[in-house]
């Protein structure tokens, strides 16, 4: 419909553009003859010679000769001719004028596509053109360290010289202020009533540190509305496949008493509401809540409904309230995750077993090991869309993973995977080895007690080798129960998960090489534990990578660098942000500080002692 608009503009300017000539050319015509009539009018002021060349009156007409004047030229003719080519001039401009307009509009939409060429630039830096091209890749941008690990080994394996001692690999402390008391109650705060407003009822989401994030979020709603929270229910997810509900996972008994005073909570609706929405739980009013919900939507929005429906369902609910929440509201989140989520009995006894044997493991280091969130799973290999040691092999096994897995998401049309671009950037996970270098360049040395938390690792025996060359005390929770004693958690990852959890939470250095609720929870608890210390390393992944491909670059360089990112991730470790009244930017979950700094009087005694967190 626009080009058929486009085509009939222009024959309508077309059609205007020949008249204009036309017009112009017959009004040239018309003028120069009108000029001609006038100039045969006027008398002649010029005589002739016998030669033919004109010559003045005023001469008395002298015989010599005189030399050839210019052709006449009369002023009036050429004042006319003049008019009428600048009246052709302008009639063909505004036809060159409304033409090049037209093409401009015609090809405006080519104009869009310009953007899309800054893809191709990538693919020609990044991607496989540069290799097709001969030109040199980013820094970076190529896996090589296998081979950086080859040319250094050497090296590596002759350095213990300088090992850290576990005991003071942090040295950076903060002096924390006093903190007033925690509030003795927040029912009724905001309500003239002191009677609740209704049941809250919600469906977390996600593994087990988004679920947790989801609890905590909900006992602070049903703390905003004055409502009696019902014992959330978590959702099957088609990725952790885990059915585990609340009670298997958390002490339900003592998450309830921790709260009382707080906000009440009940392990199921009574029967009277249960009755009147036919004992189906999804005939209860439910509310699709946006990410981040303000306080004031749930008090315009979500109370009034909830006062008149008497009960009210949220799903799913990861990350519906938002961080900027009044000081007491915040504070339920502090007592729901550093005091209420205790983990159930058999979770806590298998993790207090765990973390002794770690501790006996480590005697050579005084009983403190590191541990180490590794994500090197097959699914999260595959999903990063990066590129490893592997060759073609590698390539069409994690094609074929992406695709069971994600049903043609990778492969649409609008996606574009940029391996090299992805490892640049770091958003690649690290490998065993690449962990394994940067803790010996950091300087901890192959008598180090490792924990390893992770999942299935991705070719295990060809990927852990290195690492094991490097660190030889390397451990894993199948490693350290036996067959029997892990049986009950086979299957459930959330299970799995939470023995994890509680190892690297007791461990003297704690490594996070991939982001994720996992290590942002944990950093948080060991800033709650550790005097507002994360003891945490960060590495600086974009730094790393270059650093590994670097086949110049020498193992006391490297060692460095390493022990500069070291430093970095200690001085990090004890960031506190600031924070005013409603303007937190950060995740109270991974800096709790300063709103849940006055809970920690009571965790005093429990940072010399692992027994009270299994009792």
């Amino acid at each position: 419909m626009i080009k058929k608009k486009y085509l009939l503009v222009a024959e309508v300017l077309s059609y205007k553009s020949k008249t204009a000539s036309f017009s112009a050319k017959e009004s040239q015509r018309h003028t120069v003859l009108r000029c001609q009539r006038k100039m045969a009018m006027k008398p002649r002021s010029h005589s002739h010679n016998g030669n033919g060349y004109a010559s003045d009156a005023s001469d008395g007409g002298s015989s010599s000769p005189s030399p050839p004047p210019s052709p006449p030229r009369h002023s009036g003719l050429s004042h006319c001719r003049r008019r009428v080519r600048s009246k052709v001039q302008y009639a063909q401009s505004l036809k060159e004028g409304f033409g090049g307009s037209i093409l401009l509009r015609r090809n405006l939409r080519y104009l869009l596509l310009l953007p899309l060429l800054y893809v191709p630039g990538l693919l020609m830096c990044v991607g496989s053109f540069s290799a097709l091209l001969g030109r040199p890749t980013p820094p970076g941008s190529v896996y090589r360290s296998h081979e950086m690990f080859r040319r250094l080994w050497r090296d590596i394996e002759a350095d213990n010289s300088s090992a850290i001692e576990l005991s003071s690999v942090w040295k950076f402390k903060r002096k924390l202020k006093e903190q007033r008391p925690c509030p003795n109650s927040t029912s009724g705060q905001r309500f003239e009533s002191s009677g609740p407003s209704g049941y809250l009822i919600v469906e977390a989401n996600g593994g087990l540190n988004q679920q947790r994030s989801a609890i905590c979020n909900a006992v602070a709603v049903a703390g905003l509305l004055n409502a009696i929270l019902v014992i959330p229910q978590f959702d099957f997810h088609s990725v952790w496949r885990d059915p585990s509900e609340f009670g298997d996972i958390y002490d339900e008994d003592h998450f309830i008493a921790t709260l009382e005073g707080y906000v009440k909570v009940v392990k199921k609706l009574p029967d009277a509401l249960m009755e009147m929405h036919d004992y189906n739980i999804t005939n209860v009013p439910t509310f699709r809540i946006q990410a981040w919900a303000s306080v004031s939507y749930y008090l315009e929005e979500v109370y009034p409904v909830l006062q008149k429906q008497g009960v009210i369902r949220v799903a799913p609910f990861a990350n519906r309230l938002a961080m900027n929440v009044p000081r007491h509201i915040q504070y339920l989140r502090c007592l729901t995750n550093y005091e209420a989520l205790k983990f159930s009995s058999p979770i806590s006894i298998l993790a207090n077993k765990i973390v002794n044997r770690m501790v006996e493991k480590s005697s050579r280091t005084g009983g403190k090991y590191v541990s180490v969130h590794l994500r090197f799973e097959e699914d999260m290999v595959a999903f990063s869309c990066c590129v490893y040691d592997g060759g073609k092999a590698e390539n069409i096994e994690m094609d074929s993973v992406r695709e069971k897995g994600w049903r043609g998401k990778f492969k649409r049309k609008d996606r574009i995977i940029l391996p090299g671009l992805n490892r640049i950037t770091g958003k690649c996970p690290l490998s065993p080895l690449e962990v394994g270098m940067m803790l010996r360049g950091m300087g901890f040395c192959n008598g180090t007690s490792i924990y390893l938390a992770s999942g299935k690792i991705y070719q295990a025996e060809r990927h852990l080798a290195p690492l094991l060359k490097m660190f030889p005390h390397l451990h894993t929770k199948e490693s350290l129960v036996t067959p029997d004693e892990l049986a009950p958690f086979k299957g459930y990852s959330s299970r799995l998960a939470a023995l994890d959890y509680m190892v690297c939470l007791f461990s003297e250095v704690f490594v996070t090489t991939q982001g994720g609720n996992f290590p942002h929870f944990l950093m948080g608890h060991r800033r709650f534990l550790y005097y507002g210390h994360a003891k945490t390393i960060m590495p600086d992944k974009r730094k790393l990578v270059v650093l590994l491909q670097d086949m110049g670059l020498s193992w006391k360089a490297f060692k460095y660098q390493m022990k500069e990112m070291l430093d970095e991730s200690d001085r990090k470790g004890i960031l506190v942000p600031r924070v005013r009244k409603f303007n937190r930017k950060t995740s109270v979950y991974t800096y709790p500080l300063p709103e849940c700094r006055c809970l920690q009087k009571s965790h005093n005694t429990e940072r010399n002692s692992n027994s009270s967190f299994f009792n």
